[in-house]
């Protein structure tokens, strides 16, 4: 919303996130790599500016592929969110691949880092944000990297159900 500042805490890499949520990354990334994993948040919070910027070269690698402009805007939608509507934009989410493997692509399953966040993320508050089989219901394209700070409780009972946020939020 108009006036929403995010009180936001510096990684060690640069990135940020936000400070109702800074523990809670920490620890999980401490307990993953304590299992073997490698993980690197690779983006957190965004300012409003910086997702413009994102969606506005989605659109436009669409467009250069020949799709009109309400066309490109809305393919780009499905893999970057619309600036005001990004949960990067709250200080809440974070995009973690392995050091190991630095696509942000499918290809995250293939990694023991990614195995064990999506196992063990609820435990920590976080969900895995876009699920595979849920891009009907979420609009977004399944995102085996993009966590999504809920809370403890929240976490523990849509990991418990086995939806996604949407769904939950239909409960």
């Amino acid at each position: 919303p108009d006036g929403y500042e995010v009180n936001s805490v510096q990684l060690e890499n640069g990135q940020r996130i936000s400070a109702d949520c800074y523990e809670s990354l920490m620890k999980m990334l401490e307990d993953c790599t304590a299992a073997g994993g490698t993980p690197i948040v690779c983006s957190g919070y965004r300012p409003h500016w910086y997702q413009v910027n994102l969606f506005n070269e989605q659109t436009e690698r669409w467009l250069y592929s020949g799709y009109g402009q309400e066309e490109a805007e809305a393919l780009a939608a499905t893999a970057v969110a619309i600036p005001g509507t990004s949960e990067h934009e709250l200080g809440l989410a974070a995009d973690i691949y392995s050091s190991e493997n630095m696509n942000l692509d499918e290809s995250q399953l293939n990694t023991s880092t990614q195995q064990w966040l999506m196992e063990n993320s609820w435990r920590y508050g976080f969900i895995l944000r876009y699920p595979n089989e849920k891009s009907e219901i979420t609009g977004i394209i399944y995102e085996p990297w993009h966590y999504r700070y809920v809370g403890k409780e929240v976490a523990a009972e849509i990991h418990e159900l086995g939806i996604c946020l949407e769904e939950y939020l239909q409960l």
